[in-house]
């Protein structure tokens, strides 16, 4: 399943776009599957918790995808 996300402002970090989305119930569970190499931006295992992503960047965790788009303010 694919999920659009609108980014306000220039970047949202990648902690954060788990818990907004409802993903992951917490900062501390987004940590934990981001240690464990779950999560993946643009197909690349991506290890920083507080990745900057902004939008035209994809983000896929288990089967979920999240497609980030210009929010108001961008």
């Amino acid at each position: 399943m694919s999920i659009s996300f609108a980014v306000r402002g220039d970047h949202i970090q990648l902690d954060q776009l788990l818990k907004a989305v409802g993903l992951v119930g917490s900062g501390g569970a987004a940590h934990a599957m981001v240690e464990a190499g779950e999560v993946r931006v643009d197909g690349r295992v991506e290890s920083r918790k507080r990745a900057k992503l902004r939008p035209g960047q994809r983000v896929q965790l288990g089967g979920e995808e999240i497609v980030l788009v210009a929010g108001d303010g961008a």
